[in-house]
């Protein structure tokens, strides 16, 4: 690497930090703070639960925040080189307006990577948890719910063994309707149950006039029987179920594919679960297209300094994200193909990112 490039990651660095603390606090006292104070007030919430609760929060704030910071460290970086003529020097000796921004982008694109994995392996836990501590610990629980479809899964020596799907579910009256359920082995379909509805009695979920289908190796051949009465084959009991649910931001990509798989079968909309896995890009990969606009508009107010570069930061990123929620919103309601609606937002950053740098070098 060389000395320049060096020189200017070190440049941004501090303002890089500096972002992530500052959007974390806005995030935090915006939203949490005040949901602290109705936790304490309305349900007596221990100190613990709400110290664990802010820590399984964080992992999201600092996804959201890290396409910021970007946007801010690269707009104050070449507001910095630019004001002080470093930027000037730089191509008096013969450097492009690219090669000067090249490490900037380069940091953008190593940080939206990291987003990507930081998405996947840390925040739908995080999520998870964050869910359970307000439901079991702070909530206790006191509200029995009605679901639509639910998912269960089974699975053994990390494998796949059955997937349980009922369409809905009230865990008042112990009734789970349009139930099917896929016996899975070595990672295909060996057995399809389906039954219109199950009813929690005594310890067990029932299951009454049903059918059972069982797929064999040789393609196409299926053989089908009919039940009056059967037990379902789970053990968790109605309480169990409504904490086990997850919505979709609290699930893995690998999760969410096969949720969709279900549903899919069942001929259901799918569109809320697609649109979930594309946005587990789209928000990573802002970092990169928000240095590529930050690199040119941080030349553009170097003589306004810091506050100038404050102000595109809140500006950028209230259009980004505002263009973000309204695509998400079309995409989820499958008024438009959801890989379209995700990539809207960063598709018209970069190209207007790309142009300005153009713009620049020339």
């Amino acid at each position: 690497m060389r000395i320049l490039d060096k020189y200017i990651l070190k440049q941004m660095l501090q303002p890089f930090a500096f972002g992530v603390a500052a959007f974390s606090t806005i995030f935090v006292a915006s939203s949490f703070l005040f949901r602290v104070t109705q936790y304490i007030t309305q349900y007596g919430a221990s100190y613990s639960s709400l110290f664990r609760l802010f820590l399984c929060l964080m992992p999201e704030v600092i996804n959201y925040t890290f396409p910021m910071s970007m946007l801010l460290a690269s707009l104050l970086t070449m507001g910095q080189l630019s004001g002080n003529s470093e930027i000037t020097a730089m191509r008096s000796g013969g450097m492009s307006f690219r090669r000067i921004a090249m490490p900037i982008l380069a940091a953008g694109f190593v940080v939206s990577l990291f987003s990507v994995v930081w998405a996947e392996k840390v925040v739908p836990p995080a999520k998870a948890e964050y869910e359970r501590i307000i439901q079991q610990e702070i909530k206790n629980n006191t509200k029995p719910r009605t679901q639509d479809h639910i998912l269960l899964k089974n699975i053994s020596k990390g494998q796949l063994t059955r997937l349980t799907y009922a369409r809905t579910f009230d865990e008042k009256a112990g009734v789970m309707k349009d139930i099917t359920i896929e016996d899975w082995d070595k990672g295909r379909v060996v057995r399809i149950q389906r039954t219109p509805e199950a009813k929690w009695q005594n310890g067990t979920w029932i299951m009454e006039k049903g059918t059972i289908t069982e797929i064999t190796n040789e393609e196409g051949l299926t053989r089908t029987m009919t039940f009056d009465k059967q037990v379902l084959p789970i053990t968790e009991t109605p309480k169990t179920i409504t904490l086990d649910q997850k919505d979709p931001d609290e699930m893995t990509i690998g999760e969410l594919k096969m949720y969709i798989g279900i549903l899919e079968r069942q001929y259901q909309p799918t569109s809320k679960y697609v649109m979930e896995i594309y946005s587990r890009f789209t928000v990573p990969l802002a970092s990169f297209f928000f240095a590529l606009i930050g690199v040119p508009l941080g030349v553009q107010s170097q003589r306004a300094g810091t506050s100038m570069g404050l102000g595109f930061s809140v500006v950028i990123i209230f259009i980004y994200y505002s263009i973000m929620t309204f695509m998400t919103g079309l995409g989820q309601g499958g008024v438009i193909p959801p890989f379209i609606a995700a990539a809207v937002p960063n598709f018209l950053c970069g190209c207007a990112g790309a142009y300005l740098i153009w713009q620049k070098d020339h």
